[in-house]
């Protein structure tokens, strides 16, 4: 009888600890988070949405497709290696020795060229490669810039008003947490978009 005691003792103890667990970790802690998400840093907590006007156009942290690339009045991203599907990504898992991954980069350095009116060794190397999630905003500078003769001729703004845009959205080293200065390619086809 006492063993059976003590069982049940020690069972009422593992309920009671599962329900506080349930309620302070599946509960409280989760709504602390929140809480704290939405006081100190809202536009990120609620996903970095960029509106114009009074309507969400975008998420400054995706980047936007521009047409599978075809579409010169737009500022291209990098390359997607999951077709820019938000809900699945990923990158390639291509190996730097894998022969579909060169036979990819070389291809796209031939597209991005002929698009751009420009010799292949001009083509930075982030025109031709995707990121670790297949969906970053982030372009090199040397991207963007590439880019302006032919945004320019096909949307007739001037290269500087371009060039100014480009200025305007690029990220020092210390903003990109000691890396590269790199443009937000989402923001910037939004200030062409109200360029335009």
């Amino acid at each position: 009888m006492n063993s059976f005691t003590a069982y049940l003792r020690q069972f009422g103890t593992a309920v009671r600890f599962l329900l506080l667990a349930t309620v302070v970790l599946g509960l409280v802690y989760p709504a602390v988070v929140w809480g704290a998400g939405q006081l100190i840093a809202p536009s990120q907590a609620n996903g970095s949405i960029v509106k114009v006007g009074d309507a969400p156009a975008a998420s400054s942290l995706i980047a936007q497709s521009t047409e599978d690339g075809l579409d010169a009045n737009w500022f291209h991203p990098r390359p997607s290696a999951v077709t820019w599907n938000p809900l699945t990504s990923s990158a390639s898992n291509l190996g730097p020795n894998e022969p579909k991954l060169l036979e990819g980069i070389t291809q796209l350095r031939q597209q991005v060229a002929q698009a751009e009116g420009v010799s292949e060794d001009q083509v930075p190397v982030d025109a031709v490669t995707a990121s670790g999630s297949g969906l970053d905003p982030q372009i090199s500078v040397a991207y963007a810039q590439l880019q302006v003769p032919r945004i320019s001729k096909a949307t007739g703004l001037s290269e500087s008003d371009l060039l100014t845009l480009i200025k305007n959205r690029t990220t020092s080293a210390l903003e990109s947490l000691l890396g590269q200065e790199a443009v937000n390619v989402t923001l910037l086809n939004l200030d062409l978009a109200a360029k335009k």
